[in-house]
C-alpha cells in the first residue's frame, strides 16, 4: 500500500517538476542565446560608438565627451542596460572591457580628426571597476594603445561604473594611484544615488564627480535634492573635485544648476549624443537668461 502510494505521488509531481526543468532549460538557452550575441558583437565590432559633449556651465564651452557604446537591438538585449547587466556578470567581462576601451578610444581620435575638435579636451570612459582589479589584466595595455593613437593619458578620464564591484576600497584606491601616476584622471559615476556612492567618493578620492540623472531631474523645484547637491558641491570644493551634473534636459534644471555653482554638464540640453564628437552648446533660452541675469535666481516651488 505504500509503495502504491508512494508511485501516487510521485506521478502526480510530474507535471510540476516537468514545469521546472522546462523552466531551467529555457532559462538557460537564454543565457546561451545572450552570451551567443555578446561575442558575436565583439568578434564583429557591432558596437555602435557616439559621443555626447560636456560644457562648462558657466561659459558653455565644451570641455570634454563621454564616449556611449550601444549594442544593436535585439531579442536577447531588449536594452542596453540589459546587454551591460549581462556582460558585466560572464567571464567575457574582462575581454569585453578591453575590447570597449579599444574601440572607445580609436574611434574618439578617428573622429575627432574628422571633426577637427580640440586638441586639449577630455575623453570620459567608462570602466567596470573590476575590471582594473582583475589579476589578469596586465599593467602598461592603456597606455601602449594611447601611444600607438597619439593620445595622451592627460586627456583620458576613467568613469567607474558598477559601484557594487568595489569591495575593498584600500587596495582598489592603490590600484587607481598606479594609473594617476600614468596621467589618467577618474571619475566616480550616478553621484548622489545611495549610500554606496558617497562611501566611494571619501575612499576614492575622484577628481570628477558626476551627479546622478535622477538627482538633476527636477531639482529645481526638490528642497532635499537641493540640498544633497550643495553637500557634494561643499565636499567637492574642499576636495578640489569638478562636479559634473548628468542628464540636464529643461531649462529650470539648466538654469538652477548654473545658478547653484555647478562646474559642469552634460544632458540633452546641452547636446544629444553624435556620431561624432561636435561641440555642444547652450540653447537660445540659457543664453538670453544669462543677459537677463536669471542665473542670479535660485529658488524652490516647495
Amino acid at each position: 500500500m505504500n509503495r502504491a502510494g508512494n508511485l501516487s505521488r510521485r506521478i502526480a509531481a510530474l507535471p510540476q517538476y516537468i514545469r521546472h526543468m522546462s523552466g531551467r532549460v529555457r532559462d538557460e538557452m537564454q543565457e546561451l542565446g545572450r552570451l551567443s550575441m555578446l561575442l558575436d558583437i565583439m568578434n564583429n565590432g557591432r558596437l555602435d560608438t557616439c559621443f555626447q559633449p560636456i560644457l562648462e556651465l558657466r561659459s558653455g564651452r565644451t570641455v570634454g565627451h563621454e564616449v556611449l557604446n550601444r549594442p544593436p537591438r535585439s531579442p536577447q538585449f531588449p536594452s542596453t542596460e540589459e546587454f551591460y547587466d549581462f556582460a558585466g556578470r560572464t567571464p567575457q567581462m574582462l575581454r569585453f572591457e578591453q575590447y570597449c576601451r579599444r574601440i572607445s578610444l580609436s574611434r574618439y581620435v578617428e573622429r575627432t580628426a574628422e571633426a577637427e575638435g580640440s586638441s586639449t579636451s577630455l575623453v570620459f570612459v567608462n570602466v567596470h571597476p573590476g575590471v582594473l582589479n582583475d589579476p589578469r589584466h596586465r599593467s602598461g595595455e592603456s597606455l601602449a594603445l594611447l601611444k600607438e593613437l597619439g593620445l595622451a593619458p592627460e586627456r583620458v578620464v576613467f568613469e567607474l561604473t558598477e559601484r557594487q564591484a568595489v569591495q575593498d576600497y584600500v587596495q582598489f584606491e592603490k590600484v587607481l594611484s598606479h594609473y594617476r601616476e600614468q596621467g589618467f584622471r577618474i571619475a566616480v559615476d550616478d553621484a548622489g544615488s545611495g549610500y554606496n556612492s558617497l562611501k566611494t567618493l571619501v575612499y576614492l578620492k575622484p577628481e570628477f564627480i558626476k551627479l546622478d540623472k535622477s538627482l538633476i531631474r527636477g531639482i529645481h523645484h526638490c528642497v532635499e535634492q537641493q540640498e544633497l547637491l550643495e553637500l557634494i558641491r561643499e565636499y567637492a570644493e574642499r576636495s578640489r573635485t569638478s562636479v559634473i551634473a548628468e542628464g540636464i534636459e529643461t531649462a529650470a534644471e539648466l538654469l538652477f544648476l548654473q545658478a547653484a555653482g555647478v562646474d559642469w554638464g552634460q544632458g540633452y540640453a546641452l547636446g544629444r549624443p553624435a556620431d561624432r564628437p561636435v561641440e555642444g552648446e547652450f540653447p537660445a533660452w540659457a543664453r538670453q537668461a544669462a543677459v537677463r541675469g536669471g542665473y542670479k535666481h535660485v529658488s524652490s516651488d516647495r
